[in-house]
């Protein structure tokens, strides 16, 4: 039976490089959005999914937050990809031939120094993938594409300039969800990740995060954001070093129980070495 792993996006697109970098023996299932990849593993379609949560340089994946308590979903794993950018164009065109490119809005300014320096200027795309997919489509020999090297090798396009980014960090983490949870494996360094809100007391979230500290746990992450549009109700999203099992963190995570009224524990997993 072939195993699935649901992304977003057109085939090519990043999330589509890191389900085979992370994934290399699962087949790749592109969906249109970040539902519809939860909804693929929730009905059985794929077995996993490939969700980007944050970027180095963009800060974190809108609404991804809230939709992963509520997915029914587990993460299992945590994949951290570099963000390489590649300029492409038809078979056979020269890059002196190229005055504009095509790519997600967030790609172009990555890029500016290289696209300076060569007099190109960049427009914005839905999807870089879908970017490459169109000028594949086109046959206009002016217009280049910013994406994957996936993308070139998919849609049949010339690599013109690899890894043209302005910096060398770009990096997104992306978390590998299934439909049971996995808390039998250990690594020298395990995460876990929960969402929870606090009480509405005095100093609720103070007192929260006393146990972490008081217990020798080191919190990687902490985001808050609204819940259902209230400006009142405040939920946060965590990410902290250790296993449910381990003394210590069961210790913080039973005092952050008194101060909370709705904790949920996403994942145990261990650590991407890139980390």
């Amino acid at each position: 039976m072939t195993r699935r792993i649901a992304f977003q996006g057109e085939p090519g697109a990043y999330s589509h490089a890191a389900c085979r970098e992370a994934r290399p023996g699962f087949e790749a299932l592109p969906c249109r959005s970040f539902e519809d990849v939860i909804a693929a593993v929730r009905s059985g379609e794929a077995e996993q999914a490939m969700l980007p949560v944050e970027n180095s340089t963009y800060g974190r994946v809108a609404d991804i937050h809230r939709m992963l308590p509520e997915s029914g979903l587990h993460i299992v794993d945590e994949a951290f990809v570099r963000v390489h950018i590649s300029l492409m164009a038809l078979p056979g065109v020269q890059i002196e031939e190229i005055d504009t490119v095509h790519a997600h809005l967030v790609l172009i300014p990555q890029c500016a120094a290289f696209l300076a320096r060569h007099g190109i200027t960049g427009e914005a795309a839905a999807d870089s993938a879908g970017a490459a997919a169109d000028l594949a489509r086109s046959g206009q020999r002016n217009i280049g594409a910013l994406a994957s090297d996936l993308a070139a090798e998919i849609y049949g396009l010339d690599i013109l300039a690899r890894h043209i980014e302005d910096h060398a960090h770009n990096t997104t983490r992306f978390l590998i969800m299934t439909r049971e949870p996995d808390k039998t494996r250990r690594s020298e360094k395990m995460i876990t990740t929960f969402v929870f809100q606090v009480r509405n007391i005095p100093a609720a979230l103070y007192k929260a995060m006393g146990g972490f500290a008081t217990n020798g746990v080191n919190m990687t992450k902490l985001e808050s954001y609204m819940v259902n549009g209230s400006f009142t109700a405040t939920q946060f999203y965590a990410d902290i070093e250790g296993h449910p099992d381990d003394p210590n963190v069961a210790l913080a995570l039973d005092e952050l129980g008194y101060f909370t009224t709705d904790l949920r524990i996403l994942g145990t997993y261990p650590a991407d070495p890139r980390r």
